[in-house]
């Protein structure tokens, strides 16, 4: 029998969620099979790594797409370090956020959704923004230079990256 104060876990109704219905169907049309989770958040795996979607919906609805990645122990292990590359990223890189939340990577990619604006297209673009991001942050890391001006090896020698003209 089961317990009578506990709540059942329903999903909402399909009329609360019209962004996050939309998202699933993008993705289903990509060939991933996408998972609500308990958060609500839409999940699916894309080259072996699983990302979120998490929709706001509203009068400016809001798409977050996102992942977390534990900090493997072959990369520098100082927090100074990884903060730089993350701030690196997302100062340089259009709608790419990156930050360091207890030995894990987090990195996203948000937008407003305007109606009539292309959702498969946005989710198409943030989902590859996002991986990108991710390999960029690991390759600054390693000290590669993936700007050209030497930001990464700066990083990876805990130095300040380059300053801009008239900045110094």
């Amino acid at each position: 029998m089961t317990d009578p104060t506990s709540l059942p876990n329903f999903p909402q109704p399909a009329a609360e969620n019209p962004l996050r219905d939309t998202v699933i169907d993008v993705l289903q049309g990509e060939g991933f099979r996408p998972e609500v989770d308990g958060d609500g958040d839409v999940s699916f795996k894309i080259e072996g790594q699983q990302l979120f979607v998490h929709c706001t919906e509203g009068e400016l609805p809001v798409v977050r797409v996102f992942g977390q990645w534990q900090i493997a122990d072959n990369l520098p292990s100082d927090p100074l370090t990884q903060l730089r590359a993350a701030n690196d990223l997302s100062l340089r890189l259009n709608i790419v956020k990156a930050g360091i939340n207890g030995g894990t990577l987090v990195v996203t990619c948000e937008h407003i959704v305007h109606p009539g604006a292309d959702v498969r297209q946005l989710i198409q673009l943030s989902y590859q923004l996002v991986l990108t991001a991710v390999q960029m942050w690991h390759q600054l890391m390693l000290g590669e230079d993936v700007f050209g001006d030497g930001s990464g090896r700066a990083a990876q020698n805990g130095e300040a990256g380059p300053v801009a003209p008239g900045q110094g």
